[in-house]
């Protein structure tokens, strides 16, 4: 076990969790761009959220070098970010009698397995450009739930080696 009072600064942008977050800000982004008003609160709610759950990585990650609690709290806030945001295209989806890909529907699998296969912006921004905002949303729904079990991952090991 390494003994020094200041370890270094994890590399957040090597973190499969962040990489997902990217994704989800910059997939939200163009979402309320094309298919809400700006003067919806909801605009604001979802870009802020999205903002969140990536900047709060960065700044757990530059908080590791010197207290591994405020990493804890501060991958928490990011957690609870992206729950906030998958709430609010959840919320969309409702509201507009749109569907929301069922569990075992095709759709629902198919993204699944681009999500495991591929973190990158430009990848999922290609696919977003063509699609639908129902499409887009649930594609967004399930790159959230992907980055909170990445999270929940990335939490428990954090959280056993603070208590060790």
């Amino acid at each position: 076990m390494d003994s020094r009072l200041v370890q270094p600064n994890r590399n957040y942008t090597s973190l499969l969790c962040y990489q997902k977050a990217l994704v989800i800000y910059d997939m939200t982004y163009h979402f309320c761009e094309r298919f809400l008003d700006k003067r919806d609160r909801t605009y604001d709610q979802m870009l802020q959220a999205a903002r969140s759950g990536k900047q709060n990585i960065i700044e757990g990650c530059a908080a590791s070098s010197t207290s591994a609690k405020t990493e804890i709290k501060l991958l928490n806030v990011a957690k609870a970010s992206l729950h906030e945001l998958l709430e609010d295209y959840e919320d969309y989806l409702k509201t507009r009698n749109h569907r929301q890909w069922e569990e075992g529907s095709a759709e629902l699998e198919a993204m699944r397995e681009l999500g495991k296969q591929h973190n990158d912006t430009d990848f999922f921004m290609g696919l977003a450009e063509t699609r639908p905002p129902e499409t887009i949303a649930n594609m967004c729904i399930v790159l959230i739930k992907q980055a909170d079990y990445l999270l929940y991952k990335q939490l428990q090991r954090l959280s056993d080696h603070f208590v060790k």
